[in-house]
């Protein structure tokens, strides 16, 4: 089921909107937003990315924790991930069906069994109950989206659809009620879940089409740029299209002729030369709108051929450049404006239990981070700009080499350039605490929210921080925070 912008104004916005602005109202107007109000609100997501992802990259870049452009950040706090249910399709029922457990979570009692793997097929052992916990009762990445951008729990596969089967306002509709622009930045396919998430509305995430289809021809963002491009294998090359559904990440044939041919309301670019062209703010456009598809099917880089580090497609451009080209056309707009950018293949390599490009992926998005702050530090400042850095759930359950003996062991450090020593106990999502950092205006809010407390954070290298809040929490903020200035500018 798919809504175009047209259908889903006439037809649900009494409804979208008793559904998600309660729980604005609640954030920014009942408890009152403290502080001055950002104009830009950028959320930075690592798809899939667990504690040890995190430190797995961090080791390898600095040798040592406590180095990347986020540990400076004045807010850290913790979040839970879990959707409302794990249905792939409405049930029709409000009632919470999962939840967390710190000792459970952390249980040190003997497991029972093992899980099979959903994608190495391999069998993973359940050492203890605290593992064999958080392996069950996961999000996907649609309903942990629709969390962040819409500020709801739902079912799993929802982009924006409640568990009653409608659909609900995320923080792109309320960013353009403002007056602000929109954006998406992913290095996989711009319809895959996590940037459909903030762009579209669809009762699954699976049907591609239908998403690529409502970005590109409702226009709801003013920047999309990701890969998926129907012309280009995964290693860039180009090839023939084998039929219809090459092109559905780019919303099927007749979207992607559309677009690539000046039928839509969007600028199309796809070379390297291009984005970077594009994030210098050198690249002439005719439009005010840009849609950027890689020239790359699923992937910029993760689904090339080869094993492990280097050799990367060079035709495409990495995360921070696609980043900072996204950046120079949204920051044209004196009002300010959203943006979500998402390394989307962390999650695929750690379902594939690759360590090597797990790394090599959380350091491209590392870089992003690094770009954006230095673009912040050009652009107002973190007076103005509020940035989110965090992940939609854990994947893998990554720990350290010993750790079917020794419970939750970290990862063993190697020193700089080399990768860590590990373990894998799945290969798919987890029900487990994950980290957030936050700068700029409305960031100290989150520590408000943080209203429980895991006292074992400790044994996955993140200090004291225990306090933590729910994925929503962030939903809620960053819509308030878009809202918040439109009630500013009517007051």
């Amino acid at each position: 089921m798919n809504l175009s912008r047209r259908r889903f104004a006439l037809l649900s916005t009494a409804a979208a909107t008793a559904l998600a602005a309660p729980a604005v109202i609640r954030l920014a107007s009942a408890q009152g937003w403290q502080g001055s109000r950002p104009k830009n609100v950028i959320l930075m997501i690592s798809d899939g990315a667990g504690f040890h992802t995190w430190n797995a990259a961090s080791y390898f870049e600095f040798g040592k924790l406590g180095e990347q452009v986020y540990d400076r950040f004045p807010v850290k706090t913790l979040m839970t991930t879990y959707p409302l249910n794990t249905s792939d399709k409405p049930t029709n029922d409000q009632t919470p069906k999962v939840s967390y457990d710190p000792a459970a979570a952390w249980s040190l009692l003997p497991g029972q069994g093992d899980l099979g793997g959903e994608i190495t097929k391999k069998k993973y052992q359940n050492y203890f109950a605290g593992y064999e916990y958080v392996k069950k009762n996961y999000t996907d990445s649609a309903a942990a989206g629709t969390a962040l951008s819409a500020g709801i729990k739902t079912y799993n596969n929802s982009i924006n659809f409640d568990n009653n089967g409608k659909p609900v306002k995320m923080v792109a509709d309320f960013a353009k009620s403002a007056g602000k622009s929109t954006g998406v930045v992913s290095s996989v396919q711009i319809s895959h879940a996590t940037p459909a998430a903030f762009a579209a509305h669809n009762i699954s995430r699976n049907n591609y089409a239908e998403i690529g289809r409502e970005m590109i021809e409702d226009g709801l963002c003013d920047v999309i740029i990701g890969a998926g491009h129907p012309m280009f294998d995964n290693d860039g090359r180009y090839r023939t299209p084998a039929g219809d559904k090459a092109f559905q990440y780019v919303g099927g044939p007749d979207t992607y002729f559309k677009a690539v041919t000046g039928r839509t309301s969007y600028q199309w670019i796809e070379t390297k030369a291009d984005f970077e062209k594009l994030a210098k703010g050198e690249l002439k456009l005719d439009k005010p709108k840009v849609l950027g598809v890689a020239q790359v099917h699923n992937t910029l880089q993760f689904n090339r051929s080869g094993k492990g580090m280097g050799n990367l497609n060079a035709n495409v451009p990495d995360l921070a450049t696609m980043s900072l080209a996204a950046l120079n056309v949204l920051s044209k707009n004196e009002r300010g404006f959203f943006l979500m950018i998402e390394g989307g293949a962390v999650d695929w390599a750690a379902h594939a239990n690759d360590i090597e490009r797990l790394i090599e992926e959380q350091v491209d998005f590392n870089r992003a981070v690094r770009a954006v702050v230095r673009w912040i530090e050009a652009n107002g400042g973190f007076a103005e700009n509020l940035v989110i850095v965090t992940t939609d759930h854990g994947n893998g359950m990554l720990y350290g080499p010993e750790s079917d003996r020794f419970a939750f062991q970290p990862i063993v450090n190697r020193g700089k350039g080399q990768v860590p020593e590990v373990s894998w106990h799945y290969d798919t999502h987890t029900n487990e605490l994950v980290p957030v950092w936050a700068a700029g205006p409305g960031a100290e809010q989150l520590l408000a929210l943080t209203t429980k407390e895991d006292p074992h954070t400790a044994l996955v290298g993140f200090g004291d921080i225990r306090r933590y809040h729910d994925n929503t929490d962030i939903g809620r903020l960053v819509i308030a925070a878009v809202a918040a200035e439109q009630r500013a500018r009517a007051n």
